[in-house]
């Protein structure tokens, strides 16, 4: 069992570094997720420097400040320490504005490094290509390995755009090669990501691992759920359908709604669409983000255009209890995604015993086992939705076997084994970026 004092002996004994320094520059994990740009990753980021504390590692997390009231430090959890770096006007900006920013974030990291002893910090790990450019500027002055996590990747994602959806810019490609090119380690979430770092940004396969994220077994738990229905102002006998994250064209909530369009024309030439309109309750939980803020009452208008707009509930994004019981009310979570590196809201839902209709797109296929936790669909027309949405929420015998299949898939990821996992890349990172220094000294002398 390592000692769980901070810095203490612990971690060196094991090979784990002092103190890890975590750089997200466009979001903070203090943020609620589903909406602006928190989501998953602020989820990981937050899971994994808690996990890592109580190992007895501290962990440091820079973000950039987005209002003159927050606290130069704040924390998130004990050895858990939120630093907010001034960098550029005291609001939230955009991704694309960004970059014209990371010259002030990054004078004020390595400022914040300054004033502590050399070694401060063991290790380097940024989050998503803005961050690997300080990280990477942060590697060469400190001496330390720098660990990278994409996220999502430029090429990637434009070659799977959302109608409406905005391509992502030259620059974010030119800088996501130079940190692939300069990381000691990058880090993918499935093995579907990882091949994509190598084919298509041609990273070195010897530096390069397979870490998948997890789920907090403990708060995503099967409930009751007639009483998570009762908290939501449900019926019993409610047919729910779910999306929870962020309303943009890339997580393609628009899909579900045309789906649940489609189930009524379906129903309507059987002689059942009244029935299926009293029951039927589509839930989008989440707000705003990315191209999605240009227009933020569009899913809004586009249900009320389908003839949809009773059905359709909007709650605000939620965390913990309150998320936890979106996932146990539903008969089905929609994870639609036009691109996703994981999906945690499809591992969410699976373990709190909730089957999940999924695009067969980046790591969902990972996240959902097909035909066991849920379903995978190959495209994203209405027809195919609507078969794959019934097929679950309609058929309560098919439900129950997913349900049960959903429970038992999500338990094989968890946050503690994501942790063990980044702690041990973490290790190797050190000591080969140690005895390449060491060697190139001995060349020197």
């Amino acid at each position: 069992m390592v000692s769980p004092t901070f810095g203490g002996p612990g971690p060196w004994t094991s090979g784990w570094p002092r103190r890890v320094c975590v750089l997200s520059v466009h979001t903070s994990p203090l943020e609620q997720p589903g909406t602006g740009d928190a989501g998953g990753m602020n989820v990981y980021i937050e899971q994994t420097s808690i996990r890592m504390a109580q190992r007895g590692v501290p962990v440091e997390i820079f973000t950039r400040a987005t209002s003159s009231e927050q606290p130069p430090t704040a924390e998130l959890a004990p050895g858990v320490k939120v630093r907010h770096v001034p960098a550029g006007p005291f609001e939230d900006l955009g991704k694309n504005e960004l970059p014209s920013q990371m010259c002030a974030f990054t004078l004020g990291l390595l400022r914040a490094e300054a004033r502590h002893e050399p070694g401060h910090y063991g290790v380097v790990h940024s989050h998503y290509w803005l961050s690997g450019q300080a990280g990477w500027l942060a590697r060469d002055r400190w001496g330390v390995p720098l660990v990278h996590s994409a996220h999502t990747l430029a090429k990637v994602k434009n070659a799977a755009l959302a109608d409406g959806d905005t391509p992502e810019p030259r620059s974010r490609v030119l800088g996501e090669e130079q940190i692939v090119a300069e990381a000691d380690r990058l880090v993918g979430n499935t093995e579907a990501e990882t091949a994509q770092l190598i084919d298509l940004y041609g990273a070195d396969p010897e530096r390069t691992v397979t870490i998948p994220p997890g789920v907090d077994l403990r708060r995503f738990v099967p409930g009751n759920r007639h009483l998570a229905r009762a908290e939501l102002g449900l019926p019993p006998d409610a047919v729910v359908l779910a999306f929870v994250g962020r309303i943009q064209p890339l997580k393609a909530p628009d899909v579900l709604l045309h789906a649940a369009a489609e189930l009524f024309d379906k129903a309507r030439a059987r002689g059942e669409e009244a029935d299926l309109r009293r029951r039927l309750v589509v839930l989008v939980v989440g707000g705003p983000s990315g191209t999605g803020m240009a227009e933020p009452t569009a899913l809004r208008m586009l249900a009320a255009s389908l003839g949809i707009a009773e059905q359709v509930r909007f709650l605000p994004p939620r965390s913990g209890e309150a998320l936890a019981d979106v996932y146990r009310a539903a008969d089905v979570i929609a994870v639609p995604s036009h691109n996703e590196s994981f999906g945690l809201v499809a591992l969410e839902a699976q373990a709190c015993g909730t089957p999940v209709v999924a695009a067969a797109v980046g790591g969902l296929p990972v996240a959902v086992a097909d035909g066991r936790s849920g379903l995978l669909v190959p495209g994203h027309g209405a027809a195919e939705w609507a078969a794959a949405l019934a097929s679950v929420a309609l058929r309560p015998g098919r439900r129950a076997e997913l349900s049960a299949g959903a429970v038992e898939h999500a338990r094989r990821f968890s946050w503690d084994r994501t942790t063990d996992a980044l702690l041990a890349t973490y290790a190797g990172a050190v000591a080969e970026f140690g005895a390449r220094l060491a060697a190139e000294e001995g060349l020197a002398g």
